[in-house]
């Protein structure tokens, strides 16, 4: 298994810079079932910003990439149970996929509430306004 980058996986779905685009792809159509590549949370959440605030990616995008993700054979993505339920939270309140994400996590870790100052997140996520 080996590690990939937000940089890696945002060069593959952009296909923006032609040189780190050729790289990104070798690495990421070589990988396979038995030698995957691995997608943190961390990265994932970036993934998902990246092609947010550069790439204007709507939800429809944010879905159809983290599902493609979760579902390819040479990826494993980091606690993929948690992504796919913070997947499921995304579509049913189009809110901020790492917002679900953070909620998914922080709820596996026993947090019985999730304290947040941004309203948005506290609306769709899950979470609770501090006020």
């Amino acid at each position: 298994m080996i590690g990939l980058d937000t940089n890696v996986l945002v060069r593959y779905l952009a296909q923006d810079d032609p040189k780190q685009a050729a790289l990104a792809t070798r690495l990421v159509e070589s990988l396979t079932p038995a030698a995957p590549g691995f997608v943190s949370h961390v990265v994932l959440a970036e993934t998902v910003w990246v092609l947010e605030s550069c790439y204007a990616a709507d939800a429809a995008r944010i879905d159809a990439v983290v599902e493609a993700l979760l579902r390819a054979e040479s990826i494993q993505v980091e606690r993929a149970e948690l992504v796919w339920r913070a997947l499921r939270r995304f579509r049913e309140s189009r809110g901020d996929f790492s917002d679900t994400l953070v909620t998914e996590l922080a709820m596996d870790a026993g947090c019985r509430v999730i304290h947040t100052f941004d309203r948005g997140a506290a609306k769709r996520a899950g979470m609770t306004l501090l006020a």
